[in-house]
């Protein structure tokens, strides 16, 4: 009997290639479906969903607000910021003030990270255009490199850059993580994996089962899953890929839990009430 072909759709980092290893190399039984995996950056795998086109792909939790007709979020395959997150860094010395009129470059506007910004902007007054800090988008493994070399005054970095902007001389101006954090109580969710509904409620379970054994099976044999992960880790050694994929890859991973959902929750009302999401968003997780 043919398989059935699910496209999984995911960023090409360290933390989801050691959520996805089993599935990726075969160590699990998929019994009547074919996983066939596409990498590509976190925007365009947003911009994707959008249309429709990945039966299985990791999204923004953003972008989830625009994705409730088509896609319901999996129980599993968060990404939490527990503490710490996005972060915007520059290469000399700033307050979040300072940031008005300066030129912040960010990996895309469905992302998490721009939408906690954006919150963090008009929290402090600066979201209006005529005194905010002027946007521009680019990949997000092009941003710190461009605020190194001064393309740019500050840049909103997600991934593993987190860990290394440092090695360029840039200082940290604010963790978004830590500022959700003390503002919420909160961890801040900041990617999901979600399955497309027109595939019916049999399916859908069979796939989220299945992503959460990948997970599992990743965190129960880390090392072989951690030397896969480290071919996407772009300027990471082991000790640094093991820490970042810790940071991803945990307990909020195989499930958000309640606290992890409403987390997701606050974060999505919060931009509706900020009028930076049209609509309000009813999350749905699938079974």
């Amino acid at each position: 009997m043919r398989k059935q072909l699910i496209r999984v759709g995911h960023s090409p980092d360290p933390d989801d290639a050691f959520m996805f290893y089993a599935l990726t190399h075969d160590k699990l039984d998929t019994g009547g479906l074919e996983f066939r995996h596409e990498l590509q950056d976190i925007e365009t795998l947003n911009q994707r969903a959008l249309r429709g086109e990945l039966e299985v792909s990791a999204v923004s939790i953003h972008a989830y607000a625009y994705l409730l007709d088509k896609y319901a979020l999996l129980p599993s395959g968060c990404s939490m910021g527990d503490r710490y997150g996005p972060m915007i860094v520059a290469r000399q010395p700033l307050s979040v003030g300072d940031l008005a009129g300066k030129t912040v470059a960010v990996p895309g506007k469905l992302t998490t990270a721009f939408l906690t910004f954006q919150l963090l902007l008009h929290e402090a007054g600066l979201l209006a255009s005529t005194v905010g800090p002027r946007i521009v988008v680019m990949p997000f493994d092009q941003i710190l490199s461009a605020t190194a070399s001064g393309q740019c005054d500050a840049g909103l970095i997600i991934h593993e850059g987190q860990l290394t902007f440092q090695n360029l001389g840039l200082h940290l101006v604010v963790d978004l993580g830590v500022w959700w954090q003390e503002r919420t109580g909160l961890p801040l969710p900041l990617g999901g994996n979600v399955v497309r509904r027109d595939l019916g409620s049999e399916i859908i379970s069979q796939v989220s089962r299945l992503l959460r054994e990948s997970i599992r099976y990743a965190l129960e044999h880390r090392a072989e899953a951690l030397e896969y992960a480290l071919r996407y880790g772009r300027d990471l050694d082991r000790n640094l890929a093991d820490r970042f994929v810790g940071m991803y890859v945990n307990e909020w991973t195989l499930d958000y839990g309640p606290r992890g959902r409403e987390a997701v929750r606050r974060l999505l009302a919060e931009g509706h009430r900020a009028g930076l999401i049209p609509e309000p968003v009813d999350v749905q997780f699938a079974d």
